[in-house]
């Protein structure tokens, strides 16, 4: 399997064989971004797949993150409004 870097200008991206210097540096001059993956595949479409793969799980993860970042706060505020109710009842 060969080893693919990806490069990102925009919406497009371009898997290059990590061997690929040459076509690397050209695409750096043409304002392209390395990304930080590095994948290991078979054929530049597997790469591809793989890379938008890992682009689409980070982001649900994010949008996960964020969910929890607010509901647990308020599942908290509840559970100590509950609390205090119940501790009141008793004489």
């Amino acid at each position: 399997m060969t080893d693919y870097n990806f490069y990102k200008k925009g919406k497009q991206i371009v898997a290059l064989a990590s061997s690929d210097e040459n076509e690397a540096y050209q695409l750096l001059n043409q304002g392209y971004e390395k990304q930080f993956e590095e994948i290991s595949a078979t054929t530049k479409k597997n790469a591809l797949t793989r890379f938008s793969d890992i682009r689409r799980n980070n982001r649900i993860d994010h949008r996960n993150f964020l969910a929890g970042a607010w509901a647990m706060p308020l599942i908290g505020i509840l559970t100590a409004v509950a609390v205090f109710l119940f501790r009141k009842k008793k004489p």
